[in-house]
């Protein structure tokens, strides 16, 4: 990425101000705007999520707003209510208040002297899920809005539940937040007030993941903030973006069909971060793209981005499997409108012996109990483009899978969009669910995984009211891929890979389950793309490009580690993810932060009820003779009718521990 220091507009920085809501709370905003907007006012970008701008987001706000500051706009990074050194507490994510705040800030925004009156925001994740849900809202102010790795549904496509399925990421989010909200203010921004708003968090800080556990089919809980609920609710102009890397990808083809407002959507080889910036490579010059975007939208300029394909995706290449890419090797391409008529099915049927065939051949059936632990190669849900993430060479755990498997494929074709899988089966257990996964086959056995998706067997004809299986009893269901762009090279082979089991990546159902797969009824849709001559004409992205980054001194340098055991001997397998931010100080406000988190995820063969998954979290805050420290500790587990939670929660103000609390639940299973 290339550092700009030269632009059209000095800036001027406001390290800190507080927004005074209606009610008395007052939020924490940072803000940067050109040094003559009081006197030549400009529209406003603004970012509110609560992942503390002071230190959390510190590196990438450094990268982002200053660059569009620079370029004539005002921006606001705002830390929700309950985070960073905003008052009050944060109670659960995407709450109805959380909104309202935002309403009230995006109020305060267009009143200022330096604002035009009109405002977009920009937010990735959680703020580019609330920066959705406000939208929904139509406040008069928001003109447009970006959204970058977000959802629109938050049961069927979000870090809870995929298919109906218990991921474990449920409970490592859960634990990310619970360090996150325990973390103190900054003393040097609140002073003697520090102790009482920290104090009176950790007090309070609720046990998120028992939240989630409380919900486990798609309920109004889950309804509540996601978009999807009515599409015609946003009007405003909207920009979404995301990566195959990403655990979000799926969204921006969705909104791309049934927002009803103008739209435009990218989907790269990108993992959980902003495309100027994030892995795996290539990067592009997301903040000129959002530039051109803002331009239009908020100041009038006709810069001819609406006038481009709706939908433009990288074409991914064949990559030997590996657990991190620097570069994903493919090329740009774009469609005009989504869905694309472009895009046409190929059908691959199910086969005796295990082929996968262009043509459905006579009835058969295949049988399999899954290992508990398959799901070793699976990487993580989301990846962040930094660590080891992707998914492994998939022989694996192919190998303990039901498999089909193509001839080698006499030409090389590719596919935009999601594939399905179409399963006749039974089951011998009355809660099941199955994995799917897509697999391009080298001559030498190398097996990549492409894409993949789950159904909880029991959620086959709704999320909303699961039904148990009848053991023996055969059922249809279809899974639906995650989106994908692909090229399949001739030579290579297809396959696909089911499993009843997917751990650590799915909580396992109480009882193994032996699946039968029945052939005649069984089949692949491939959603094939040709090449558009179009494709070639593609405007190039410019080179990324950012602010000066932030400025750090390191004590002790970030880095991941991921590693298996296996005890032979007690046939257990303990999945580890040791997660160091490093020690380091933020230079210019002289503030120490040091994090490191440790993940352990442990099943014994033959036993699902063994599963369990135990999170640790170490953060220190500090400045001169103040510091501060917080330990917290998430563990579950799961009997045949209830998932069991522990937790803990330490925090220190220098060695004094002023704080100690335990929370210990039982939450009924429900079809999971």
């Amino acid at each position: 990425m290339d550092t700009v220091t030269q632009f059209p507009h000095q800036v001027r920085e406001i390290e800190n101000l507080f927004i005074t809501l209606a009610d008395g709370c007052r939020l924490a905003a940072r803000i940067w705007l050109p040094v003559d907007a009081e006197t030549k006012p400009v529209p406003a970008i603004l970012e509110y999520l609560p992942y503390r701008k002071r230190d959390g987001t510190s590196e990438r706000d450094q990268l982002t707003h200053p660059y569009f500051a620079g370029n004539g706009y005002a921006c606001i990074r705002v830390d929700i209510r309950g985070s960073g050194e905003s008052d009050g507490l944060l109670e659960d994510e995407y709450l109805k208040s959380e909104q309202d705040d935002c309403l009230e800030v995006l109020r305060w925004v267009a009143a200022q002297p330096w604002c035009t009156g009109k405002i977009g925001m920009i937010g990735i994740s959680w703020g580019g899920f609330n920066g959705l849900q406000v939208a929904a809202r139509r406040p008069p102010e928001l003109a447009a809005a970006i959204s970058l790795c977000s959802t629109d549904d938050r049961y069927a496509d979000d870090i809870h539940y995929m298919g109906g399925c218990l991921l474990t990421n449920n409970l490592d989010w859960a634990s990310v937040m619970f360090a996150y909200m325990a973390r103190s203010p900054d003393k040097a921004l609140l002073g003697e007030a520090w102790r009482e708003a920290w104090l009176n968090r950790l007090k309070n800080e609720p046990l998120l993941i028992a939240n989630w556990l409380k919900h486990q089919r798609r309920d109004a809980f889950w309804k509540h903030g996601s978009i999807c609920e009515d599409w015609s609710a946003i009007t405003c102009p909207v920009y979404l973006e995301s990566g195959w890397a990403d655990g979000y990808s799926n969204t921006v083809p969705r909104m791309l069909a049934n927002l009803k407002c103008p739209k435009m959507g990218i989907v790269g080889p990108w993992a959980h971060k902003y495309p100027h910036f994030g892995g795996p490579g290539p990067q592009i010059g997301f903040l000129q793209e959002c530039l051109r975007f803002w331009d239009k939208w908020l100041k009038g300029i006709e810069t001819g981005i609406m006038d481009e394909p709706m939908y433009r995706v990288w074409m991914e290449e064949p990559v030997m499997p590996a657990p991190q890419y620097k570069i994903r090797p493919g090329r740009w391409v774009a469609e005009p409108s989504w869905p694309s008529p472009n895009i046409k099915p190929r059908l691959l049927h199910f086969g005796s012996g295990g082929k996968l065939a262009a043509s459905p051949g006579p009835d058969s059936s295949v049988r399999a109990m899954s290992p508990q632990s398959l799901g070793s190669a699976c990487g993580n849900w989301s990846g962040d483009g930094i660590g080891p993430h992707e998914p492994l060479d998939q022989r694996m755990d192919d190998g303990a899978s039901i498999c089909f498997e193509s001839e080698p494929l006499a030409d090389r074709f590719e596919i935009l969009g999601a594939p399905v899988v179409t399963l006749e089966f039974s089951v011998d257990r009355p809660l099941a669910f199955v994995v799917v996964r897509l697999n391009e086959i080298t001559p030498d056995g190398a097996s990549t995984r492409i894409t993949y998706g789950m159904r909880n067997l029991t959620h086959r004809n709704s999320d909303e009211q699961p039904e148990a299986l009848k053991p023996g009893e055969r059922y249809k269901v279809a899974v639906k891929l995650n989106d994908i762009a692909h090229a399949f090279a001739a030579g290579n082979r297809i396959r696909v890979a089911l499993s009843t089991t997917y751990w650590p990546m799915v909580w396992p159902s109480p009882e193994p389950v032996t699946l039968t797969v029945f052939t005649a009824a069984s089949r692949l849709e491939l959603p094939t793309r040709v090449a558009r001559p179009e494709d070639k004409k593609l405007a190039a992205f410019p080179v990324a490009e950012g602010a000066k980054p932030l400025a750090k001194t390191y004590r002790r340098p970030s880095g991941e580690r991921r590693w298996v055991e296996r005890d032979l001997g007690g046939e257990t397998t303990t999945y580890h993810t040791l997660d160091d931010h490093g020690d380091f100080t933020i230079d210019h406000i002289g503030l120490d932060t040091d994090a490191v988190q440790h993940l352990a995820y442990r099943i014994r063969e033959g036993d699902p009820l063994s599963a369990e998954v135990e999170i640790t979290d170490t953060y220190k805050l500090g400045r001169g003779d103040w510091r501060t420290r917080t330990e917290t500790r998430t563990a579950m587990r799961s009997d045949k009718t209830h998932f069991i939670l522990e937790a803990t929660l330490d925090a220190y103000e220098g060695e004094t521990r002023v704080l100690s609390r335990n929370w210990s639940e039982r939450i009924a299973r429900d079809f999971n």
